[in-house]
């Protein structure tokens, strides 16, 4: 693999590492959530996606703009999730979309008209090979491992996550059960993760352990 890709698209010279993924429904409130934020920014993340598929506009612009606040205070990423209007409102780095957007990513990156990134969610080499000739930066690729959100689905396995990053020109970050006892089979690929630092007791402990 070769590992000076995952240095491109730096954000204070620092590589896209580890990646938190939002869910608000976990939380009681905002709030609740932001504090679980900081406290994983705190142990490391440097790139949070906001991804909020439930909450209307109105609601996603006032959540988002305090993330922001959060991510510029520890110099890190924040992608929004399919929203591009979201992400130029608040100024975010970028916009992740899933798979059936990977078509769109040309037209989004045209419409942001701005250095902003595009990332996508893929699951095999023909939605990788995609993305990539669309323009994505960067991409997630799922599930490597077996995971609780799909108990029973095929997932990748590591030798197979690894074969299809060596083919790509662009970072690759792993998603799908990662956790800090297997992380290290991933030969230090750009990480993602949900449940591993939301649910965790002590998500600043769990941020350090996925990020040593």
């Amino acid at each position: 693999m070769d590992y000076q890709k995952v240095l491109i698209h730096t954000l204070a010279g620092k590589p896209i590492k580890l990646l938190l993924l939002t869910d608000s429904k976990r939380f009681k409130d905002n709030q609740s959530m932001l504090d679980v934020l900081e406290l994983a920014l705190q142990g490391g993340v440097d790139t949070i996606v906001l991804r909020e598929k439930a909450l209307d506009s109105a609601k996603l612009l006032a959540l988002a703009s305090s993330v922001r606040i959060l991510t510029k205070q520890y110099q890190a990423r924040l992608m929004i999730h399919s929203q591009a209007d979201i992400a130029k409102a608040v100024s975010a780095d970028g916009v992740h979309v899933d798979s059936a957007s990977i078509p769109e990513i040309g037209k989004i990156k045209a419409w942001l008209n701005t250095d902003m990134l595009v990332s996508a969610s893929c699951h095999d080499e023909s939605e990788l090979m995609q993305a990539q000739n669309q323009g994505a930066d960067f991409v997630f690729l799922s599930p490597v491992f077996p995971t609780q959100s799909h108990p029973g689905a095929p997932s990748l396995g590591t030798e197979k996550f690894l074969q299809l990053s060596a083919q790509m020109s662009i970072p690759v970050i792993a998603l799908g059960g990662i956790d800090a006892q297997n992380k290290h089979q991933l030969h230090g690929s750009g990480i993602a993760t949900m449940g591993g630092i939301l649910d965790a007791k002590n998500p600043l402990l769990a941020s350090k352990a996925l990020k040593s």
